[in-house]
């Protein structure tokens, strides 16, 4: 989560929730067509969307739910693509939530002129999984993005030999588009923040990504067919950014099935400064805390240093110069597409992935969690 949007506002005002499904926007002829960047490694990418129903908990943001649900979509190589198309980002049912969405989220997103629906990723929906056993990478998204705009970095982990497991966390995710609506929500769900998020709720949201998390993992471990079989959840590693960064490294912590993790400048305590478990007492298993010069603050310094000061040397902290905080995320290859077409300023390019060029943050953004993880979790195209 960024100290500029969630913890001074709430994700989106009530008044603008009730009016989304009035104000969202199809695409028209001419919208801007954004391009992702493509993978290097050397294989083709797979893909499975699952939808996974935890009974044992409740919702805690819509408890009329009645059960926990999240989706989770799993990238691996494939044996072939031939027949299977790319896949687009976002399903056009949350392409049409995210055009009015995304710029109360994102400071300085185009309210109108871009087609969100017509991004394709490098990813084939069906293609059948290559022979594996693969190990296993969670990824957990920032808060108010959905795992949609994490897709490049999944993407090019997979084409390396990963298989890639991306989780949506619903509540807090800008949109999740489900299979179908149930009672107590629609088939796409929006955030529910609609006020800034006190300790408490803070607390929930992290406690809850947690729990996810472990539940994702839990059904990967009994999930059936040459997709389950082709697993290796002997080496699991997992990967996050903001909220999803501090999920990722507290999840190295509590569950001993993580072998490594990679926080991507998250936070590492709770909003009235109660550091985490992980921060408090370290870490024995490999971490790295990698950030950006336009993030870095006293908060992110004191619970990252509280963690450093542990003895070990099992966490390594990295930095990102001229980026800022989406550098991480499939903004750090959007943004500067919006901005050259004029429909993003200058100033909240800088201020939403920094002045660095796209080639760069790409980059090197893939290289660090890539190296990180092909010592700890290696894969056989390694």
């Amino acid at each position: 989560m960024n100290r500029r949007t969630v913890t001074k506002a709430g994700l989106l005002a009530a008044a603008s929730l009730a009016l989304a499904p009035a104000a969202a926007r199809a695409a028209t002829p001419g919208d801007l067509v954004l391009r992702l960047p493509a993978p290097t490694g050397p294989y083709k990418i797979g893909g499975t969307t699952l939808h996974l129903v935890d009974p044992s908990r409740n919702d805690p943001w819509e408890p009329a739910i009645g059960v926990r649900e999240v989706m989770v979509t799993v990238l691996h190589p494939a044996r072939t693509v031939r027949g299977y198309p790319r896949a687009p980002q976002l399903t056009p049912d949350a392409a049409e939530l995210f055009t009015f969405l995304g710029p109360e989220i994102r400071r300085g997103l185009p309210r109108a002129g871009v087609d969100w629906a017509a991004t394709l990723t490098h990813t084939h929906p069906g293609a059948p999984v290559a022979p594996g056993p693969w190990p296993v990478l969670l990824y957990s998204p920032g808060g108010g993005d959905a795992r949609t705009m994490g897709t490049s970095l999944a993407e090019e982990l997979a084409s390396h030999g990963w298989v890639v497991v991306t989780v949506d966390h619903p509540g807090d995710a800008s949109e999740v588009d489900f299979p179908a609506a149930r009672p107590g929500r629609d088939k796409v769900r929006h955030t529910v923040f609609t006020l800034p998020p006190d300790a408490e709720q803070f607390r929930t949201m992290i406690d809850t990504r947690l729990a996810d998390v472990r539940f994702v993992l839990d059904r990967l471990e009994a999930l059936p067919g040459p997709l389950g079989r082709a697993l290796d959840l002997t080496r699991v590693g997992i990967y996050g950014h903001s909220a999803g960064g501090a999920t990722a490294a507290q999840t190295l912590y509590d569950d001993r099935r993580i072998a490594a993790a990679v926080n991507l400048e998250g936070y590492l305590d709770q909003v009235d400064g109660e550091l985490f478990p992980v921060a408090r007492d370290g870490v024995d298993r490999p971490l790295l805390l990698l950030g950006t010069d336009g993030f870095r603050d006293a908060r992110l310094d004191r619970s990252w240093g509280a963690l450093l000061a542990h003895p070990g040397g099992r966490v390594r902290r990295r930095q990102l110069d001229d980026a800022d905080h989406w550098v991480f995320t499939d903004y750090a290859a959007l943004g500067p597409q919006l901005h050259a077409a004029g429909l993003m300023t200058t100033a909240d390019r800088v201020g939403l992935v920094g002045a660095i060029e796209p080639e760069t943050a790409v980059r090197a953004v893939r290289h660090q969690v890539r190296s990180f993880f092909r010592r700890r979790l290696p894969a056989a195209a390694q």
